[in-house]
């Protein structure tokens, strides 16, 4: 059967460095470190006291005060900004079938706060249970979707995807392929997480993977630096809006670019640690290009995993030069993180978001942080130091894997009509 053709229709964006898209990508361009002393909680105890919280965000613009005390905040963060990717796309129900439009959402962890709360409350207590009946609601990860349908009316597909940081990817490609299939007209995809919590900081210190750097906590995010000491962890969420191309032309939606293609893998071979020859990232890079029905040589830009650990970084790049060989020198890659943070379940959607925006501005957003040259990667790659770069941009591939050697790339193009 033909596939139908996607194309993205309205962006939302809640991030450590803005709270609309522009903000966001003012950010990017600007190099912003969104890290700093955590706010949420007395970190003092711990050994990593920074992160990369959202930042003077007024949740009752959005949400009416009786319903926000029924969400855990990675809920809040993903109402925010689906409505204001549907905002932007313009999508009236009077004159679109509710029934067509799905919400496909990604969390890692999704109610952390919630949990934490919940159960620390029992076990502080004399052993009497008094859980709030919104607990389960509050902590469940699809409830995010679910919101945002009932919010909305969408009576479309509805479900969350799980799959560590490269859920709100997986989101994202689950949306395309129901787009293709002919499943839904319009899908809201993305992803929301809001894991700095103490269990959140906690359990990523313990595991080894946080930056320590508490005395330079703004440069602690450092992908592709020699002295990086792990990644720096963020709150938040991106929208996108996903629409069958010949629906949009029909309502004379604004159309941002076209999402070509979308690959997943495995690793198959750690709970958290990458495939030592980066085998998993170069499946999934090259079964997005294979979906995409594209070349390695049509690739300008790669928006990296790059979440700054002195492993992960290297095995992306090596997947990176086995894919695309000598083309890799002639690409622009950047990490994001190295300004946002890593938003864990979230990343794909928000990094996602800077790639569709990096064609739309023809703009390549930096790796900032970058101080000493590391003699692992080869020195003809472009990492996008610590300024963007203007340059033509056509095709943009962003990877995310995770936990449990889950791995997702998407890919999308400038729109040709």
């Amino acid at each position: 059967m033909k596939l139908r053709r996607v194309v993205v229709t309205g962006l939302g964006a809640l991030t450590p460095i803005g709270n609309t898209v522009q903000e966001y990508w003012n950010g990017l361009v600007n190099g912003v470190s969104g890290a700093a002393p955590i706010t949420k909680f007395n970190a003092e105890k711990f050994r990593t006291r920074f992160a990369c919280e959202i930042k003077n965000l007024d949740v009752l613009a959005y949400i009416p005060r009786q319903e926000v005390r029924k969400m855990d905040p990675f809920t809040q963060y993903a109402i925010i900004v689906a409505q204001q990717a549907i905002e932007d796309a313009q999508i009236n129900t009077n004159k679109i079938n509710p029934d067509r439009i799905g919400v496909i959402w990604g969390s890692g962890i999704g109610g952390l706060l919630t949990f934490q709360e919940e159960v620390g409350g029992f076990y502080r207590g004399d052993g009497t249970p008094r859980f709030s009946p919104f607990f389960i609601p509050k902590m469940i990860a699809d409830i995010s979707a679910g919101y945002i349908s009932i919010k909305f009316g969408f009576r479309g597909p509805n479900f969350v995807t799980v799959s560590a940081c490269a859920s709100s990817t997986n989101a994202l490609v689950d949306a395309l392929n129901y787009i293709r299939l002919g499943k839904a007209d319009i899908i809201i995809s993305g992803g929301s997480e809001a894991a700095v919590t103490e269990a959140g900081i906690g359990g990523f210190n313990a595991s080894r993977a946080l930056s320590e750097r508490n005395d330079d906590y703004a440069t602690a995010s450092r992908p592709y630096d020699k002295d990086r000491d792990g990644f720096v962890l963020g709150e938040g969420a991106g929208a996108i809006v996903l629409e069958e191309y010949e629906h949009a032309l029909a309502r004379g939606a604004k159309i941002y670019a076209e999402m070509i293609g979308g690959g997943m893998s495995a690793d198959a071979y750690h709970l958290t640690a990458p495939h030592p020859e980066g085998l998993g990232a170069k499946n999934v890079m090259l079964n997005a290009l294979a979906d995409a029905n594209i070349s390695p040589q049509d690739v300008d830009y790669i928006n990296t995993h790059g979440t700054s650990t002195p492993i992960g970084d290297p095995q992306e790049v090596k997947a990176i030069e086995a894919v695309f060989g000598e083309h890799a020198y002639k690409l622009n890659i950047s990490s994001t993180k190295s300004m946002t943070g890593h938003l864990l379940g979230a990343a794909g959607a928000v990094e996602a978001i800077a790639s569709i925006l990096a064609i739309q501005h023809q703009t390549v957003p930096p790796t900032i942080n970058h101080f000493t040259d590391d003699e692992v990667f080869d020195p003809r790659l472009n990492f996008t130091f610590n300024v963007a770069q203007k340059r033509k941009i056509d095709v943009v591939l962003s990877n995310t894997f995770g936990f449990g050697g889950h791995n997702c790339s998407v890919i999308f193009k400038r729109i040709e009509m």
